[in-house]
């Protein structure tokens, strides 16, 4: 058999592998044809093992076995660590064994990959200066995305970004990208407004950003112009994908802009980004915060194959909105279809909300028992948060505080929250000096906690320690987190802070509201 004809059958017996016993048999044949350290056909089954197989262990049996593997095959092998085990050294070490070697040497491509598995950076970036590869722009850009990753390094990124030989489409993206995950959302818009040119990724790097830090109205903004915007060059619009829609679909629900929900509902069906289960999961989100229980149900029902996720946003719809009865309904729902989804601490997160508001004092105890005992899920800080909320709300203080008792991490503010809220509905004052004293504790510069002790101390009649804590307060300097409320007006948001007069129309707003105030007292 010649080479030609071999190579031809050894991709004609790939592309028929369904089972990693297929591949080993192809391998075997390899071997028996003495082609068992032929980089050529090793890479061929590494990349088919790791990308179609999913086998990164195979994979890398496959590469120890190399006497000799070459450039590829080493490009190869680090891209599966890398992806496989992004959070490993394995990417890495392997490049460093590399190295070691002295053969073979590296190349511009095997630098982004190596620069992929997020550790040494800085060695990597030695060697590349070393080597002469540094003014290759696939190298520069994997630099600067591999400092932007790293909150601590972000200069560095911005500082090699600007002395790039070459900047494209790509290395804009990472810089941008860089700046969200530290939450620097204005910087991140200010190098977005600078972009020559933009693609859709770089669109959807600046949106999820500003939806991820709680930008809610710049994503909205964002998105419209998205929707709008004409690509000149290539004489067209420039389309929003599946990302761009979840991305948007979120900042709606935490707005509560449920005519631009609907927009982009039915922009997803007119432009084919559905069904896909992480754009019905943001519609049910969406539809369920912004109160249109129905239409959640409805997207959730015409989903047709459910996830785990499908399942958690329906039930969290239900138990946000008090429908505690139809959460726990969908919960029984997912136990007993045929896709055998488990539930996971999301889950148990949303029936602990819907029995709280439902009062269901032992079904939450029940469903907090199922998590630990039947499901070995370690309860989070927020589960112990709504087990703490359905006791308070029950007046079952001594329950509640034997569970923060026995809590293995220490409790935050959700949790004394709770408790203060409970202790101010029966009046237990001294446990709310407690809470309120533990609240300080985590969060002395928040005047709003301040305000509660003095005003507690108020109702108790100890006027010393009123005035000490109002002196302490002033001091300090402590602010109370203002009162914030959004309105959609001609699918534009609007937001609003406690005695806010930034407004371009404060004026006459406030003229409506004293018109209002007037009529109501005439009416009393």
């Amino acid at each position: 058999m010649n080479q030609m004809n071999l190579n031809q059958q050894v991709l004609a017996l790939l592309e028929k592998c369904i089972h990693i016993n297929h591949l080993r048999q192809l391998q075997s044949l390899l071997v028996s044809l003495g082609h068992s350290q032929t980089n050529f056909y090793a890479f061929k089954l590494l990349r088919f093992c790791a990308l179609k197989l999913s086998d990164l262990a195979y994979a890398r049996s496959i590469f120890d076995h190399l006497k000799s593997p070459n450039i590829f095959l080493y490009t190869a092998m680090i891209t599966a660590c890398a992806a496989f085990q992004p959070n490993s050294h394995s990417a890495f070490a392997l490049y460093c064994h590399m190295v070691r070697r002295g053969h073979p040497k590296p190349n511009e491509f095997i630098y982004p990959h190596v620069l992929k598995s997020s550790y040494g950076s800085k060695l990597v970036h030695a060697q590349i200066l070393k080597s002469g590869f540094f003014q290759y722009p696939v190298v520069e850009t994997a630099l600067v995305d591999a400092y932007a990753k790293c909150g601590s390094d972000i200069g560095i990124a911005r500082g090699m970004f600007d002395e790039m030989s070459e900047r494209n489409v790509v290395s804009w993206t990472a810089m941008i990208s860089g700046y969200t995950r530290l939450g620097d959302i204005r910087n991140a818009l200010s190098l977005f407004e600078e972009m020559p040119d933009r693609d859709v990724p770089s669109w959807n790097a600046i949106i999820a950003g500003c939806t991820q830090n709680g930008f809610f109205s710049e994503a909205i903004s964002l998105f419209n112009r998205m929707v709008l915007l004409w690509d000149e060059e290539h004489n067209r619009y420039i389309r929003p994908n599946q990302v761009t829609a979840v991305c948007a679909l979120s900042a709606c629900g935490h707005t509560g802009m449920l005519q631009l929900g609907k927009w982009i509902h039915g922009y997803v069906y007119r432009n084919s980004l559905a069904p896909n289960s992480f754009v019905s999961n943001a519609l049910v989100d969406m539809y369920g915060k912004c109160g249109s229980l129905h239409k959640a149900r409805q997207v959730f029902d015409e989903t047709s194959k459910k996830s785990r996720t499908s399942w958690n946003s329906m039930i969290n719809c239900y138990a946000l909105h008090g429908q505690s009865n139809n959460a726990i309904s969908v919960f029984e729902e997912m136990m007993q279809c045929s896709s055998n989804v488990t539930p996971d601490e999301v889950t148990f997160i949303g029936l602990l909300n819907a029995c709280t508001h439902g009062g269901l004092v032992e079904k939450g105890r029940f469903y907090f028992k199922l998590m630990t005992r039947d499901y070995k899920i370690e309860p989070q800080i927020t589960h112990y948060g709504c087990l703490i909320d359905i006791l308070v709300r029950a007046g079952r203080f001594q329950e509640a505080l034997e569970v923060v008792k026995g809590m293995e991490i220490e409790p935050d503010e959700v949790v004394w929250g709770s408790l203060l809220n409970g202790c101010k509905i029966y009046g237990h004052t001294d446990l709310a000096e407690l809470a309120v004293k533990k609240l300080i504790e985590i969060d002395p510069n928040n005047g709003s906690y301040g305000i509660m002790l003095a005003n507690l101390y108020g109702e108790l009649g100890k006027w010393d320690e009123v005035h000490k804590l109002r002196e302490m307060l002033k001091e300090q300097n402590a602010q109370k987190t203002p009162g914030c409320s959004w309105i959609e007006v001609d699918n534009q948001v609007y937001q609003f802070h406690c005695v806010d007069k930034s407004h371009s129309r404060t004026e006459e707003i406030y003229k409506i509201l004293e018109l209002l105030a007037s009529s109501y007292e005439a009416v009393r």
